[in-house]
């Protein structure tokens, strides 16, 4: 479903989604107090952890979801848990326009490296992808020698993925005495930050072109690269105001706020969703002459949490995981970036009188990997090393 415009949708949202006709309500507003995209500063923007509560209080969508359930595709669960659902269509998410713009055709051969396991990135680009006409390898994450030995015999053409994972991956090849013999042209990453050291080194010396885009697992596509690769052009479908994360007042053009999200979709209306994630608008045409607004990129993290490996990260989190184990007086998560990787260090504090065995950071390990769903390595630091801040992000 289409809206013929911005009012329209609002009035849709209201009147179809629960809990953006309380956030109205809230607000002491009608749907005629807002008409046009300037008017949505009247409403307070939705944080993730207000997601993540309503979702508790009101199972599973929290009053967001705007259609039957039996209309959906699938339903996904992401870190939180957050569950995301993907409603109907073969491009529901709308990365299409993204890869397009980044020159991904029909007959590419594609290994998408996203997972395909509870959160919805595999799924969002395998639609996207063969939309296009593209043949996709589902590859999902890890187990780096078997995924280059299938570039190889299958002449992939295109990845997609994490930039770290790319590169992870060449090194393998050239371990394996494969590099030469990849068909690989051209590659499309999100979900962590692309350094412009990567991929001058991925252009240069592998002969991948590699564009970028920006968007989460709520919203789908916000905003991508295209060939001047001069900053994200904002996508169809969604609204995005860069505001101050305080006030969620707009800041003034060109400068640095919080991306705030609306998602012009029938299935999953969401109004005013603050990302955590802080950018800036350009102002200058893009020489690639597509009208609209264009970010600068991902500039840092306005809420608490990071990303890892393309997995947010929260502190909450982390003290939670401490929680479980008898003998740990406090955890602190320390990111640490070696090789373009993002490594992951978990530091335990342990309460007098417990012993830091291989057993128990073995232990605290495994679990990690369960509810964080990262791979880390645990090391016991002395009593007193651990503060107020459980997330330390060094990169």
């Amino acid at each position: 479903m289409s809206f013929a415009s911005f009012a329209a949708f609002i009035t849709y949202a209201y009147e179809n989604s629960p809990a953006v006709r309380d956030k109205f309500t809230a607000a002491g507003l009608e749907p005629a107090a807002i008409r046009e995209v300037n008017d949505l500063p009247k409403l307070p923007v939705t944080r993730k952890g207000e997601l993540s509560r309503r979702q508790q209080e009101a199972p599973p969508f929290g009053g967001f979801l705007a259609v039957p359930r039996e209309k959906l595709q699938r339903i996904f669960a992401s870190p939180g848990p957050i569950y995301d659902p993907q409603g109907e269509g073969e491009d529901y998410w709308r990365w299409r326009e993204a890869l397009e713009a980044a020159g991904f055709k029909a007959g590419d051969v594609v290994q998408n490296t996203f997972s395909y396991h509870l959160t919805p990135a595999g799924f969002m680009f395998d639609g996207a992808l063969r939309s296009i006409g593209c043949t996709v390898v589902p590859a999902g994450v890890g187990n780096a020698a078997l995924q280059v030995q299938i570039m190889r015999d299958l002449r992939v053409t295109g990845y997609v993925g994490v930039p770290s994972f790319l590169y992870a991956l060449l090194q393998k090849a050239e371990e394996m005495g494969l590099a030469t013999e990849l068909a690989l042209a051209r590659a499309w990453v999100t979900a962590e930050q692309l350094r412009e050291e990567l991929r001058r080194l991925l252009r240069e010396k592998y002969g991948i072109m590699v564009f970028q885009g920006y968007g989460t697992a709520d919203t789908g596509c916000v905003a991508y690269e295209c060939a001047g690769q001069q900053g994200l052009h904002v996508a169809r479908d969604v609204v995005v105001e860069i505001v101050d994360p305080q006030t969620g007042e707009p800041v003034p053009e060109g400068e640095t706020g919080e991306i705030v999200v609306t998602l012009l979709d029938a299935t999953y209306p969401l109004v005013r969703l603050a990302t955590g994630d802080l950018s800036a608008f350009i102002s200058a045409p893009c020489p690639c002459g597509r009208p609209g607004k264009r970010l600068v990129g991902v500039l840092g993290r306005a809420a608490d949490g990071i990303k890892v490996r393309g997995l947010f990260l929260y502190p909450h989190q982390v003290a939670a995981l401490a929680e479980e184990f008898a003998a740990v007086r406090a955890l602190r998560a320390v990111v640490t970036l070696r090789d373009f990787r993002d490594e992951l260090t978990l530091e335990a504090e342990l309460v007098e009188g417990a012993e830091g065995t291989a057993d128990l950071a073995a232990q605290i390990a495994a679990r990690a990997k369960e509810r964080l769903r990262l791979r880390s390595e645990v090391v016991f630091v002395p009593p007193g090393t651990i503060g107020d801040a459980l997330v330390v992000d060094k990169r």
